[in-house]
């Protein structure tokens, strides 16, 4: 038996930081894969549409775009012949300002 005061105890070995890393990595896999396994499943899928059901959508969208072209080609018709009218005015009024300036052209000259 040793009875020296001073002897040296072994100390315990420590784990270095690529040992903790380690250690941590897989605590963490372990929680993901616990947490992906016990995970609620969805319920079900969400229902397929049929084909017919597509086809009819399809054609009632094709229809609503027809109408709403055939608004805006009207909507157009409408603001072109306002426009044409509106010029025709225009262009009344600029032949009778300029039949006024050639009579006071006509005076000035005399």
């Amino acid at each position: 038996m040793n009875t020296d005061i001073h002897t040296q105890i072994p100390s315990a070995r420590s784990i270095s930081g690529e040992g903790w890393a380690a250690i941590i990595g897989a605590v963490g896999s372990a929680f993901l894969l616990a947490k992906k396994l016990l995970s609620p499943k969805p319920a079900h899928k969400p229902e397929l549409v049929t084909r017919s059901d597509f086809y009819a959508e399809m054609l009632a969208t094709r229809e609503r775009i027809n109408a709403t072209h055939l608004a805006i080609l009207e909507k157009l018709d409408a603001n072109h012949r306002e426009l044409l009218a509106a010029l025709e005015r225009q262009v009344v009024r600029i032949n009778s300002l300029e039949a006024g300036l050639a009579r006071v052209d006509e005076r000035t000259r005399m």
